[in-house]
């Protein structure tokens, strides 16, 4: 009787033991990407806020003490806001073309009557597991030159009778930027939009049609409204995404032509590492002020989130 009421006393210990046995295992795999996660993210973070009070060029210590003149330089400078202006340009026609555009495709994948579907959801998928420079140099070698592919398609055509340079006219260049850009997140939102038809509940729809709801009715008065927190979760993604341009316009645009195409993140890089000595603060300074920018509009969109779920979410 002692024995047994002494072996169900330590069971608590050793049920203890296997979970931190267990959870030491977790946190080992975990930790490798910690590792990178501090050094490559969180450290170089919380680092530009100390180089944003220093003129620095990346070689020795730390000496001359600026305060905050790196940030009104940036505040000052006219091609910052330019850059700014373009980054939520393109930001604003990505969305404009993906967010209706995968809707109708999720809808139309979603349906009973379209066959091979799973053809369709890899291809429209196979952009976003892509790597993005390699894409913006193909579509370089496609829109970039007097003999490229849509040129010679357009000219066989008898749209044109003279090549265009589309990369080097600032209206066609970013909105190719756009256009690419759209097609690499396409597959993505579709995704998105697909998860969130097929969580809509059924029997919803077998009311509307006892009340004699056509096809469209149904789009209109049922799925709009019940995709609405799902819309703006997949808008905030779709801007958080869109800030991520540097790879797709220094390869397809190189920022031009005449800093056309110059998003934030490309003028940074421009600014520190290709204008003589590397300007740490500066280059910092412009970073800080756009992120608290983009917190800004998540923070916009965040609420956004929280009233269309309010609204429109179902109890």
């Amino acid at each position: 009787m002692q024995t047994a009421i002494a072996k169900y006393a330590a069971r608590p210990s050793s049920l203890r033991s296997l979970k931190r046995k267990k959870y030491m295992w977790a946190y080992l795999f975990t930790l490798p990407q910690l590792l990178m996660y501090v050094l490559f993210t969180l450290y170089p973070i919380l680092m530009s806020y100390v180089y944003v009070l220093f003129d620095w060029y990346g070689i020795g210590p730390l000496e001359k003490f600026v305060g905050l003149d790196n940030v009104r330089y940036i505040l000052q400078n006219a091609q910052f806001w330019q850059a700014a202006r373009i980054s939520f340009l393109y930001i604003a026609g990505v969305i404009a073309l993906v967010m209706p555009a995968s809707l109708l495709m999720a809808i139309i994948l979603n349906s009973t009557f379209i066959k091979g579907k799973v053809v369709f959801r890899t291809a429209f998928f196979i952009p976003v597991v892509s790597t993005t420079a390699i894409v913006g140099v193909i579509m370089r070698y496609i829109f970039g030159n007097e003999g490229a592919l849509v040129n010679s398609l357009l000219m066989k055509l008898g749209i044109i009778e003279q090549p265009v340079h589309w990369l080097l006219e600032s209206t066609s260049a970013l909105i190719i930027l756009i256009l690419v850009g759209a097609w690499l997140q396409f597959g993505m939102k579709m995704i998105y939009w697909l998860a969130a038809l097929q969580a809509l509940p059924q029997d919803v729809y077998e009311a509307g049609k006892i009340d004699g709801c056509n096809a469209w009715k149904s789009f209109r008065h049922i799925t709009l409204p019940l995709l609405m927190p799902a819309a703006a979760v997949i808008l905030l993604l779709s801007i958080v995404n869109g800030f991520n341009v540097f790879d797709l316009a220094m390869t397809l645009t190189g920022g031009g032509p005449y800093f056309a195409t110059t998003t934030v993140d490309l003028f940074i890089y421009k600014l520190v590492f290709t204008s003589g000595l590397p300007r740490i603060g500066v280059g910092s300074a412009a970073g800080i002020v756009f992120g608290l920018m983009v917190f800004a509009v998540t923070l916009l969109l965040s609420g956004l989130v929280k009233v269309m779920r309010d609204r429109y979410g179902t109890k």
